[in-house]
């Protein structure tokens, strides 16, 4: 299940890329217009500064603002940042260590075939995609 912190980073995505290119926007107006309390807001933004996403600017004329063209996000990466894994069992985390039971395992190959699929539909939708509701 997708978590509120990966809802919430999406549709801030969704909203700096609604307003004017490479003008910082303010948290407060984002929070307000996406009706998010902007103390947890915060939380999931700086989630995203840490990964070089979006770029935050304090003091007067500050906000945030993307690094990349709308077409260049994909929801994937930013679920990737703020879930950790998608990975639908424990052995399919890029983390995991190889599991014994891998080579009789029959139900792998089902688990790796939807992982796939979920991977190749968020990482095929982009922030641009999203803003012009081509979904």
């Amino acid at each position: 299940m997708i978590s509120t912190k990966g809802r919430y980073a999406i549709r801030f995505m969704i909203d700096l890329a609604e307003q004017q290119e490479g003008v910082p926007v303010p948290l407060e107006d984002i929070a307000l217009r996406q009706e998010i309390s902007r103390k947890y807001l915060e939380t999931v933004v700086n989630l995203l500064v840490r990964a070089k996403l979006v770029k935050g600017a304090s003091g007067k004329g500050g906000g945030y603002r993307l690094l990349r063209k709308p077409s260049e996000y994909t929801v994937g990466e930013i679920l990737k940042i703020t879930e950790g894994t998608l990975a639908t069992v424990a052995c399919l985390d890029e983390d995991a260590d190889i599991c014994p039971r891998e080579k009789v395992c029959k139900t792998l190959p089902m688990w790796k075939k939807y992982d796939s699929m979920v991977h190749d539909f968020f990482y095929h939708i982009t922030i641009e995609d999203l803003v012009n509701g081509n979904i």
